[in-house]
């Protein structure tokens, strides 16, 4: 019985230990100002304080993916739920679009094992990440990730939403990469893209299922 209370609180709050170092410090502001408020007997502001620094804990957590994709398999490189599978500007790529709502976790990981090829940041508005817009006119950054001694890639972009207001790139051109690593975040309900080589790869999700960041296989190399 002890056990399973344990388990219980482990998938409950596990993620408390997994918060990022930049999550901490917006936890600590909040929580500083809701102390302010309490001490001095603004008891409904401290208490939404209190919330505000619980979410932006629980906003920033980085839980552990230690998933080893075979080499064939594509990893998703973040968590949501899948907009739209399709073509787009390119004929010869398929474009692979994932939400992230307020509550998913929202750091990017690798795709592939690979190297970090050219890095592309684009300023622009910050329209609902859902938007169909968003994709073209939001502000944006492209990653993009090639497979070792191939010209197969497996891109990333990262886009901002109305409330995400900042991307943080965590890798630079050149960078050795493995499938699920981490390299970069995107403050607050955002959109990923994942741009593949159409006629190279298998994909294995759909429009409107949930995936994981280093844990959902997207797509499989033919």
């Amino acid at each position: 019985m002890l056990e399973d209370f344990q388990r219980t609180l482990t998938k409950c709050f596990g993620w408390v230990f997994t918060v990022l170092p930049i999550g901490l410090r917006f936890f600590s502001i909040a929580l500083l100002i809701a102390v302010f408020f309490l001490l001095f007997g603004f008891r409904i502001l401290g208490g939404l304080f209190l919330l505000v620094a619980c979410f932006c804990a629980f906003f920033f957590r980085n839980p552990r993916r230690e998933v080893e994709f075979a080499e064939d398999e594509i990893a998703c490189p973040a968590d949501g739920t899948v907009l739209s599978i399709k073509t787009e500007d390119d004929p010869n790529s398929v474009v692979i679009r994932i939400f992230l709502s307020i509550f998913d976790v929202h750091v990017q990981r690798s795709t592939v094992n690979g190297l970090v090829g050219e890095i592309f940041y684009h300023k622009g508005e910050f329209l609902f990440a859902n938007n169909p817009d968003a994709a073209s006119k939001n502000e944006r950054n492209l990653i993009q990730i090639y497979r070792p001694n191939s010209d197969r890639f497996a891109h990333v972009e990262q886009i901002t939403g109305a409330i995400a207001r900042r991307i943080e790139c965590w890798v630079k051109p050149g960078q050795e990469l493995k499938a699920g690593q981490l390299i970069g975040l995107v403050r607050f309900g955002s959109q990923v893209a994942v741009y593949l080589p159409k006629n190279a790869v298998r994909v294995m999700v759909k429009e409107g299922q949930k995936v994981q960041g280093g844990n959902t296989v997207l797509a499989l190399w033919k």
